[in-house]
C-alpha cells in the first residue's frame, strides 16, 4: 500500500446535493405532488435501497415536476447517502427504466474523473462506521455536507481503483441479475394466480380458459359476486390455525445459531428477504421448528401504515439447518393444498386493506388473528389447486436455486471486500484469474 494516497473527499466531489437544493419549502410544496401510481419519473427513497426493491412501492413525479427538481436528478451509479435516519449509510444507484429524482433526507454524491466513482462507493461502504461517526444530534442524528466533504480516505492509483471496482461490481451485477430473474419468476406466478383465481380463467377439462369459454358461474350471496360453479365459500377460520414464533431477548441473538426469520425477513410485497435473518442461540421446542414450504405471516408491524402486517411468504428451500421464527411471525397451519393459494391471497391488495383493520397498537402494531379467521372467501376446486401447485412448485424451486447462488456470491463479496480495501493485490490477481475461468 506504499503507493496509496491520503485524500480529503471534498477535493474530489463534483456534486453533492439534496432535494432541498431545489428551493424553499413553500416553493417545493407548491410545485411537487407525490404520486403512488406510475408516472414519468421515480423519486428514490431510502426504503428502496434498504429493501433492494426498485419495482414495488415506488413514488412518482410527472415530467414537469422532475424537471423542476433539476438540482437533484439522479444518474446511474451515483452515490446516495442517508443524511437523516441512519446517517452515513451509502448506496449505489442502479440503472432502472425511468428517470430518477432524489427524495428528502438523502444526499447525492458525484465524484469527479480523478477518482473512480464505483470504487469510491465500495470504499465508503467499507468505511461506513467511520462515516457515521460524523453524524451529530440528540433526538435525530444528521450528517452535513461539510462533514461529508471533510471525510478522509486512503486510495490506490486510479488504475487499481478501476480493477478493484470491476471485480466488486461484477459480483454485484451477477447478484442483481439473479434478483431480476426471481422478480420475473414472481411476476409469472402472480400473473398465473390472477388469471386463474381473479379472472377465473383456469384451464377447464379441455384445457381452455374456464370463464372465457363459457364455464358455469354462480352468484354467491355472501361474496356478492359470481364465482365458478361448485366452489366452496367459507371463512378461513374453518381451515387455518396459527403457531406463533419464539419470544426472545437481545442476548439470545448472535452472529451464529439457529436461523430465525422475523419482520426484517419480509419485503413490502410479501416476498422472503434473505438478508433479514437473525440467529437465535437459546433453547426452543420441536413444535417451533419450521420447514420448507411453511406459510408464514407477519403478526406485528413497526410501520404506522401497516405495510407488512398480515402479509405472508412461503419458506424457501435454502436452509441447511433447522429454522425458527420470532414472536412477530406466525406459522399458518393449513392443509398443503391451500398454501400457495393463501399466500397470494394474503399478499393481494384488497385482502391487505381488509386485514389492516385488525391491527392496533401505539409504538408497535399487533394483528388480531380473528380478522383472518373471519375473512370469507371462495375456495377453488382441489383439482385446480393441484395443477396450480405443480406450476408454482417449479417456480419456487428455480427461485431457491438463484437465492442460494446469491448467498454464495454475497459471502464471496463480504470475504473479498476488506482484503481489496486493505491493499491485498494478490487476492485481486487470484480473483480475476478465477473470474476468467467462469468459476463464479
Amino acid at each position: 500500500m506504499n503507493n496509496w494516497e491520503n485524500i480529503t473527499l471534498g477535493e474530489f466531489i463534483d456534486v453533492i446535493t439534496d432535494y432541498h437544493a431545489n428551493g424553499a419549502y413553500e416553493k417545493l410544496k407548491e410545485n411537487i405532488v407525490l404520486k403512488y401510481h406510475p408516472d414519468y419519473a421515480v423519486m428514490i427513497r431510502t426504503q428502496n435501497f434498504e429493501s433492494d426493491d426498485f419495482t414495488n412501492n415506488l413514488i412518482y413525479l410527472n415530467e414537469s415536476e422532475y424537471n423542476f427538481l433539476s438540482k437533484s436528478k439522479v444518474k446511474p451509479f451515483d452515490i446516495i447517502m442517508n443524511k437523516i435516519a441512519n446517517p452515513g449509510s451509502v448506496y449505489l444507484m442502479p440503472e432502472i427504466s425511468k428517470p430518477v429524482s432524489l427524495a428528502m433526507n438523502l444526499f447525492l454524491i458525484r465524484i469527479n474523473h480523478r477518482l473512480d466513482q464505483k470504487f469510491m462507493f465500495y470504499l465508503m461502504k467499507y468505511n461506513e462506521n467511520y462515516i457515521k461517526r460524523f453524524a451529530n444530534g440528540t433526538t435525530t442524528k444528521t450528517i452535513t455536507k461539510d462533514a461529508v466533504r471533510g471525510l478522509r480516505f486512503r486510495v490506490p492509483p486510479y488504475c487499481l481503483q478501476k480493477r478493484i471496482a470491476s471485480v466488486l461490481f461484477t459480483l454485484d451485477k451477477k447478484i442483481a441479475i439473479n434478483k431480476r430473474i426471481n422478480s420475473e419468476l414472481e411476476a409469472m406466478a402472480k400473473t398465473l394466480y390472477d388469471y386463474w383465481f381473479v379472472q377465473y380463467d383456469f384451464p377447464n377439462e379441455r384445457g381452455k380458459p374456464y370463464r372465457s369459454s363459457g364455464g358455469k358461474m354462480e352468484y354467491n350471496d355472501l361474496l356478492k359476486r359470481d364465482i365458478p360453479g361448485g366452489w366452496e365459500v367459507k371463512s378461513l377460520g374453518g381451515i387455518v390455525k396459527f403457531n406463533r414464533g419464539i419470544s426472545y431477548k437481545s442476548s439470545d441473538i448472535s452472529e451464529k445459531g439457529t436461523p430465525m426469520i422475523n419482520l426484517n425477513s419480509f419485503y413490502l410485497n410479501g416476498n422472503y428477504k434473505v438478508d433479514g435473518i437473525k440467529y437465535f442461540n437459546n433453547n426452543y421446542s420441536d413444535s417451533k421448528v419450521l420447514f420448507t414450504g411453511d406459510l408464514m405471516i407477519a403478526t406485528t408491524d413497526v410501520t404506522r401504515s401497516a405495510d407488512i402486517i398480515g402479509k405472508s411468504f412461503l419458506i424457501p428451500d435454502i436452509f441447511e439447518t433447522q429454522v425458527i421464527a420470532s414472536c412477530d411471525i406466525a406459522k399458518v397451519e393449513v392443509d398443503d393444498i391451500y398454501k400457495n393459494y393463501l399466500n397470494f391471497l394474503f399478499n393481494s391488495g384488497y385482502y391487505h386493506q381488509y386485514i389492516k383493520g385488525f391491527a392496533s397498537g401505539t409504538l408497535v402494531l399487533h394483528l388480531n388473528t380473528d380478522g383472518i379467521n373471519w375473512f370469507t372467501t371462495e375456495l377453488p376446486d382441489k383439482n385446480i389447486l393441484i395443477k396450480f401447485n405443480s406450476v408454482i412448485k417449479s417456480i419456487q424451486q428455480k427461485k431457491a436455486m438463484t437465492i442460494k447462488q446469491n448467498q454464495r456470491l454475497l459471502s464471496l463479496r463480504e470475504w473479498i471486500l476488506p482484503m481489496l480495501m486493505n491493499g491485498q493485490v494478490k487476492v485481486l490477481d487470484a480473483f480475476e484469474k478465477m473470474e476468467g475461468t467462469a468459476a463464479i
